[in-house]
């Protein structure tokens, strides 16, 4: 059954909700005092369990002078506390086998670990005195600056990385989502640790985090370790405050020629010493809770999801000029993106992009076959259920749910609504999403 997850009552102080999911999980919902929520779906036979703490700021967030300080956390929170060192933290974790890691992204971000039902106490602790009393010691800081430089680096030389990363700026423009989610180079070098001392102190609070674990997890037990473990790292928990808001768009999608995202297309050629060219094109698509993401899903399959998608069939099986391509769509508060994927030899790039847009109009022009509906649907189903087999992916979803989408479906419900998508509705989705301005962007050896 679906769970709906309102900020205001039942979102107040010590209000409960729970939910009987698929295999007899339970997810269950409580907000404790502070505004902190706590969404926990207990998997019967399971010995693990995934925990997450998420805090309801991304990339999106920073202002100028504290550009690249949501991912100076991510890094900087694993350096200690002035209970645990950097080494006791990672000790924590491997002394139980357990994994640690945190996700920043555009809209929010995400501490979490993998550990033993047994060892969820241990992972709790050291996870919320991580988020509450971070040092942010300027060595440390300075250390990892260069940590976070290398990285950079690293991913400044996958043409695959940087294709993706310029194809999002140029659809989304001046917008803060069209800034890159780690920050640049320049922005990296020059935050000062003041200002990402003032970023942590202003957006980590009661109000803005969310606790999320799947697996074997007992709800109330966990409620009792979140809320000692976050009043012995010092916060104030008001018995009367409530969550901070969701985003939520006030006027619909933001599309081309508003908030700083272009009105025209953008064409951009990025020069790369690589033996094959990276090549995207695309436009602004769906907000992440519109209605028609499922029907965007299936659009997605049938044109580039797999071996038997349109982009796979004309471009690699008929014409083999591309080993890798494909298509996808992310989806944010106000807006989203959507785009068509291909690598392959830089002096074809150009006759690729003219076979992905004719596919793509070829789908906002005619009605796809029901047997090319039926198995993109199927793919979409079957891989749901698959992806929903570990306790990572299930608490990953409980996240999403609170922050983003604002109700959590189950399984089942989630595949009825990916089987009610239409031919009709897919057509018209493809026309309204080819109807907006179409960037391209290019990385290669173009001019050697």
């Amino acid at each position: 059954m679906t769970l709906d997850l309102p900020l205001v009552s039942p979102g107040l102080p010590g209000a409960e909700q729970a939910a009987g999911q698929d295999g007899d999980a339970l997810v269950r919902r409580s907000v404790l005092p502070g505004g902190v929520r706590v969404l926990t779906e207990h998997m019967p036979g399971i010995r693990s369990a995934s925990v997450g703490a998420w805090v309801g700021v991304g990339s999106r967030d920073e202002t100028d002078g504290h550009f690249g300080s949501t991912h100076f956390l991510e890094h900087l929170l694993f350096k200690g506390t002035p209970t645990r060192s950097a080494m006791d933290i990672a000790e924590a974790f491997d002394a139980v086998g357990g994994e640690a890691n945190a996700a920043t992204g555009k809209e929010h971000t995400c501490y979490y670990a993998r550990v033993l039902d047994s060892d969820l106490p241990m992972a709790v602790d050291v996870i919320a005195d991580m988020v509450t009393s971070s040092r942010l010691d300027a060595g440390e800081l300075e250390t990892e600056r260069g940590v976070i430089l290398e990285e950079l680096a690293m991913n400044d030389d996958d043409p695959s990385d940087v294709v993706h990363e310029q194809f999002a700026t140029a659809v989304l423009g001046a917008h803060p989502l069209g800034r890159p989610i780690g920050g640049t180079p320049e922005t990296i070098r020059a935050v000062p640790r003041d200002a990402v001392w003032e970023h942590y102190r202003q957006h980590y609070l009661p109000s803005t985090l969310v606790v999320t674990a799947a697996g074997g997890v007992d709800h109330d037990q966990l409620c009792a370790q979140v809320e000692r473990a976050l009043a012995d790292g010092g916060w104030a928990l008001d018995p009367d405050a409530a969550p901070t808001g969701r985003r939520v768009p006030t006027d619909g999608a933001l599309r081309a020629g508003e908030a700083g995202i272009p009105a025209a297309g953008t064409e951009l050629t990025i020069r790369r010493h690589t033996e094959q060219a990276n090549v995207i094109v695309g436009g602004t698509a769906l907000t992440a809770t519109d209605d028609r993401r499922f029907t965007l899903s299936v659009l997605s399959a049938v044109l580039g999801g797999g071996m038997s998608s349109r982009l796979f069939q004309e471009i690699r099986e008929k014409r083999g000029l591309a080993y890798s391509t494909y298509s996808f769509a992310s989806g944010h508060a106000e807006t989203g993106i959507f785009g068509l994927y291909a690598g392959c030899t830089p002096g074809r790039v150009d006759e690729v992009v003219e076979l992905m847009v004719r596919e793509w109009e070829r789908l906002a022009d005619s009605p796809i076959a029901a047997a090319e509906l039926e198995r993109s649907i199927g793919q979409l189903s079957g891989g749901l259920v698959l992806g929903m087999e570990d306790t990572g992916s299930r608490m990953s979803r409980l996240g999403k749910a609170e922050l983003v989408h604002g109700e959590l479906l189950s399984v089942d419900e989630s595949l009825e609504r990916i089987r009610a998508v239409t031919v009709t509705a897919v057509q018209e989705l493809a026309a309204e999403l080819a109807s907006q301005p179409r960037s391209v962007v290019r990385v290669g050896p173009f001019g050697d």
